[in-house]
C-alpha cells in the first residue's frame, strides 16, 4: 500500500514538474548574496531536503523543512508525507547534476553542505531551484536560519500559494497554522510551528524585545527577541517595538517559560500580514 501511495505521488510530482514554465529569472536567486559552491550528480536522496551527490558529499537544502523520517533513529515517528517528500525530491533530482551555492556557513555541525542547490539543464545552465519548487509543490515549508535566508520572498511566495491550493502537507492537519491561544499551544512544545496572531503588546526590558499576544504575559504566547539579534532587525528597518495591533505570522521551535514562546533571532522569520 504504501509503495503504491509513493508511487501515485511521483506521478503527480512528475506531472507538475513537466508543466512548469521556468526562467533564469524566476528561478534565479540574487547571486551576488551568494557563493559558488561545488557540482555533482545526483547520488542518491535522503529525504525531502536531504541528498548525495556522486562525491559523497552530503547536502541539506538550506532554508526549508520538510517532512522528516525516522532515517534509523530509534523510537523517531516519521512526519505524514514523509515519503511523498523524499519522492517529490527524487522526481525533481533524477538524473541531474547539481549546482549548490552557499549563503553563509558552508557546513553544519554534522558536516552537511547547507546550500542552495539548483538542477542544470543539458547546458549546464541553471534549471530548477530546489528550494522553491519543493515549497511550491506542498513537500517542504520555509525554514530560514540568520544567514540562509536569501531570497526567503520568493519561498514564502511559493508557500502561500501551496497553502491556498492545500498542495501536500497543508492538506494534513499536522502542519496547520497555530492559533496563539497557549493552552493549545502548549501541546505543540519542542516542535517546529508556524503560529499567526494579532501583538497585544510590546515590551523593552533591558534591551530585550517582547512581543506578547495576550494580557498575561506569564501564561500567554510571547516572542522574544534577544538584545543582540536586534541588528538585524534595526538593518532591515523593523522596529518590533511598533508591532502593536499588528497580525503576525511568525515560525520557530515553541518552548515554554511562563506560557508558550518563541526566540526569534532574525526577521525573515516574521512576516506581518496588516
Amino acid at each position: 500500500m504504501a509503495d503504491r501511495k509513493i508511487k501515485a505521488w511521483s506521478k503527480k510530482i512528475l506531472v507538475a514538474v513537466s508543466g512548469l514554465t521556468l526562467s533564469l529569472g524566476s528561478v534565479g536567486l540574487r547571486m551576488a548574496d551568494l557563493k559558488l559552491g561545488e557540482t555533482g550528480q545526483l547520488r542518491s536522496v535522503l529525504d525531502g531536503d536531504t541528498l548525495y551527490l556522486d562525491s559523497g558529499l552530503k547536502v541539506r537544502l538550506s532554508a526549508i523543512q520538510a517532512p522528516k523520517l525516522p532515517l534509523g533513529r530509534e523510537g523517531f515517528e516519521a512526519w505524514p508525507l514523509g515519503e511523498e517528500s523524499k519522492s517529490a525530491l527524487e522526481t525533481l533530482t533524477k538524473d541531474k547534476r547539481l549546482q549548490l551555492y552557499y549563503g553563509g556557513e558552508s557546513r553544519d555541525r554534522y558536516g552537511r553542505a547547507l546550500a542552495q542547490t539548483f538542477t542544470l539543464d543539458g547546458e549546464g545552465d541553471r534549471d530548477v531551484w530546489l528550494q522553491e519548487e519543493m515549497v511550491r509543490l506542498g513537500m517542504a515549508r520555509v525554514y530560514t536560519w540568520p544567514d540562509t535566508f536569501q531570497d526567503s520572498k520568493k519561498l514564502y511566495a511559493a508557500e502561500i500559494e501551496a497553502r491556498d491550493a492545500k498542495r501536500g502537507i497543508w492538506g494534513n492537519d499536522y502542519y496547520r497554522i497555530r492559533s496563539p491561544e497557549p493552552n493549545a499551544l502548549a501541546q505543540d512544545v519542542d516542535s517546529y510551528q508556524i503560529i499567526q496572531g494579532v501583538i497585544t503588546s510590546t515590551a523593552d526590558i533591558r534591551g530585550q524585545v517582547y512581543l506578547n499576544f495576550g494580557a498575561d504575559y506569564r501564561t500567554d504566547f510571547t516572542i522574544i527577541i534577544a538584545k543582540r539579534d536586534r541588528k538585524r532587525f534595526e538593518k532591515s528597518g523593523i522596529n518590533p517595538l511598533s508591532l502593536e495591533g499588528a497580525t503576525v505570522r511568525v515560525r520557530g521551535w515553541v518552548e515554554l517559560s511562563n506560557g508558550p514562546m518563541v526566540w526569534l533571532d532574525h526577521p525573515e522569520r516574521l512576516e506581518v500580514l496588516n
